[in-house]
């Protein structure tokens, strides 16, 4: 057989080599510290700033290379994840970074220099944007696929180019990885052949894996173990999570509380009846509780079954607009605080549709073994799809998002939820 150390050249090891300092981050790490921070120090202060600078010069450039740090390598942990555009994260990411820290200071009334702070953070900003921005546009990864098992059927489309390969050699062909499915019983020279990759330092990826970082779904029919070799999410993340949850709704409600008051005060004065919608909904360990909502629909206004647009009639005004915006979901914060529901998680199904669906689809109640949230992956990536036409593609997210439920996840759809917030995207 011909390994690979013998079809892939020297130079074509140099370039992978390259390619995956690339993806990695690593590189683009370590020459933005010198362009954001180093060299706006060295700058401003002159080259003696290493041997004449005082508390105030050292305690800035501390500060600009830790807010750098910390923004480079949060934009670049949740740019891993599928779908995520790193160059649309780097704005926010960064002003939160370095804004954390300067509020720190003028708390303990340190003194820095803030012109050369500002520097850093707009160089920072204009860094990750315009790098990042470039890599997505002008980078595609390259992944070969071994020709067995499901592997085939599953790699293709998604922005990747593809490499077929007839035989166990790479030849020439440079790529960032290969992709096979390693469940299959696959010949022995081709088990040979991904030893051999990875030995040369050539990633090997699973192919459902790959699947689910391309899609951000997990198909529906198989579940496999998390990271932590288990179906169960991590119990410590869920502790954290839920320490999140509860400081983030009361660090919130000065701003939410009025805002549903105005919001239950216009409810009022366009439609009789009740300001809040209540329903059983299925929840944390299959365990029922009540769902709060501001209603949004008139009273005793026959409909067509499920909302599928904007021109449901039983939709009010109010309705319309709380639904949009998703003002709608905020007396759920209250199921927060009482423990039946998280912010981020799958979206709570009724008692009924959730009964109906175990019937049908396979490992429903998976999706149970989190807590539900007020947004989630599914609805992030989906909107609100029709409760009965996207189910299949909801559960996909949902099963996702438990598989691989993370801070850096749920920052990424805090992050999302906001723009959904802001634009209304996938509004009912």
């Amino acid at each position: 057989m011909t390994t690979v150390s013998t079809v892939y050249p020297s130079q074509g090891r140099q370039s992978h080599l390259v390619r995956r300092l690339l993806l990695n981050g690593k590189l683009q790490l370590w020459l933005g510290l010198v362009f954001a921070v180093l060299m706006p120090t060295l700058v401003s202060q002159g080259g003696s700033f290493w041997l004449t600078a005082d508390q105030a010069q050292w305690l800035t450039f501390l500060l600009t290379a830790l807010a750098y740090w910390w923004s480079i390598t949060t934009v670049q942990r949740m740019g891993r994840l599928p779908g995520a555009c790193a160059y649309l994260l780097s704005i926010p990411a960064t002003s939160v970074c370095f804004a954390i820290p300067y509020l720190v200071v003028l708390i303990s009334e340190s003194e820095v220099l803030n012109e050369l702070y500002l520097v850093g953070y707009l160089l920072t900003m204009l860094y990750g944007t315009v790098g990042y921005w470039i890599e997505r546009h002008f980078k595609v990864i390259k992944l070969a696929v071994v020709p067995f098992g499901k592997a085939p059927s599953l790699c293709h489309n998604h922005g990747v180019d593809w490499h077929s390969l007839g035989t166990p050699a790479l030849g020439n062909v440079g790529v960032d990885g290969v992709v096979a499915d390693l469940y299959d019983d696959l010949p022995s020279e081709w088990e040979r052949f991904l030893a051999d990759c990875t030995l040369r330092r050539i990633p090997v990826y699973h192919a459902t894996t790959t699947y689910e970082w391309l899609t951000g779904r997990v198909q529906l029919g198989h579940l496999y173990e998390n990271r932590y070799g288990s179906l169960h999410p991590d119990e410590g993340y869920e502790v954290l999570k839920r320490c999140l949850d509860l400081s983030t709704v009361v660090i919130t409600l000065p701003v939410t509380l009025p805002l549903m008051a105005i919001t239950a005060l216009a409810i009022r004065l366009e439609s009789e009846g009740p300001v809040l919608f209540t329903q059983q909904r299925m929840g944390f360990q299959c365990r029922p509780f009540t769902v709060y909502k501001f209603r949004s629909m008139f009273i005793g206004q026959q409909g067509i079954g499920y909302t599928v647009d904007s021109d449901d009639p039983r939709i009010t005004r109010v309705g319309k607009v709380i639904r949009k915006y998703r003002v709608d979901e905020l007396p759920q914060l209250f199921n927060v605080l009482k423990g039946d529901m998280s912010l981020i998680g799958p979206r709570p199904e009724s008692m009924d549709l959730a009964n109906w669906y175990q019937k049908d689809v396979p490992f429903f109640h998976y999706r149970h073994v989190v807590r539900p949230g007020i947004s989630g992956w599914a609805q992030v990536e989906q909107g609100y799809a029709a409760e009965v036409d996207g189910m299949n593609c909801k559960l996909e997210y949902d099963f996702y998002y438990i598989k691989n439920i993370s801070f850096w996840l749920d920052l990424l759809i805090v992050m999302r939820t906001i723009r959904t917030v802001l634009t209304g995207f996938g509004s009912r």
